[in-house]
Formats: structure tokens, C-alpha cells, sequence
């Protein structure tokens, strides 16, 4: 898959240097990995919005080494109501937070379904490079997600088109 590179990507300062260390500390994974929500939509080259974190959907197996790597034990708090994994972990050394999850679902329709994306573009930034669903498959993810900020980034997705 050929690398894209996005010139009209403005990211962050923090945001970049969090990319930039899931970058390197990806290269480990085994298993297709993603970032989603709102610094994907951001390296899609859309305004986000406020981007406070950084979501990295992984493979359970990917999972348990990454976080094993870095040093941060599985979060066992209870599933949020719209939302569930099978494994979680939060890194905060990087300036934003980063939140991995293996076995992500969302409630929708009275049951849980998995986010499993079907698409995958390699973004390269100087440094390293990270992946994210296609734009379209980011949009259809965020709607169905439902929440407020992620219908206006769908829009906003859908508006750069």
C-alpha cells in the first residue's frame, strides 16, 4: 500500500509528537492496527476539533505486548455504556493521552457490535507513519458512534469530501 501523505495536514504540536510515539511504538505489532476518532480525522486532514486524545484500535494478542512494553497494566473499570473492550489501557507519558483497545464494540440497535475497520491507509509523517480507516469508513464509523463531537466530525469529513 503506498504511503500517503497529507499536505493539508495542520496537526498539533502534542498531537504530533503522540503520532509520532504510537508510531515507533507500533512497529512492534504483529496484527493490522488503526488510530480513530478524532486525530483520525485530523490526519484526514479535517479540522477535529479539540483532539484530547488518541485512540489506537489493536489485536487483543498486539494488545497485551504493547501494553506489557510500555508499562501499563489493563484498565479493569466497568465498560462504558456505548462502549467495551476486551482489553483497555491509557499511556500517558506522550503529551496526550492514548488510549489502546483490542476487542472495541459499540452499543447500537439494543447490542454490541464490533468496530473492526475494513479499510486502511498508511499515513507517513516525518519520523514514522501511522494508519487510519479511509476517510469514508471514518464517517460511517463516527455516525454510528453517535455521539455529539463525533456527528460533527462526520460532517465535517463528509464536507471536505
Amino acid at each position: 500500500m503506498p504511503d500517503r501523505r497529507d499536505d493539508r495536514m495542520t496537526l498539533s504540536p502534542p498531537l504530533r509528537e503522540t503520532l509520532l510515539a504510537v508510531s515507533a511504538t507500533m512497529a512492534a505489532a504483529r496484527d493490522p492496527w488503526w488510530i480513530i476518532t478524532g486525530a483520525a480525522v485530523a490526519l484526514h486532514g479535517v479540522d477535529a476539533g479539540l483532539v484530547g486524545d488518541v485512540d489506537v484500535l489493536v489485536s487483543v494478542a498486539d494488545g497485551h505486548g504493547i501494553l506489557a512494553a510500555i508499562g501499563v497494566d489493563p484498565d479493569v473499570r466497568p465498560a462504558h455504556p456505548k462502549f467495551r473492550s476486551a482489553l483497555f489501557g491509557t499511556w500517558h507519558p506522550p503529551p496526550l493521552p492514548v488510549e489502546f483497545m483490542a476487542g472495541f464494540c459499540h452499543y447500537e440497535a439494543a447490542q454490541w457490535v464490533a468496530v473492526q475497520p475494513r479499510t486502511r491507509e498508511r499515513i507517513a509523517m516525518a519520523g514514522g507513519a501511522v494508519f487510519v480507516p479511509d476517510r469514508t469508513e471514518m464517517e460511517w464509523m463516527l455516525r454510528r458512534f453517535g455521539r455529539p463531537k463525533d456527528i460533527v466530525r462526520a460532517d465535517r469529513l463528509a464536507a471536505a469530501g
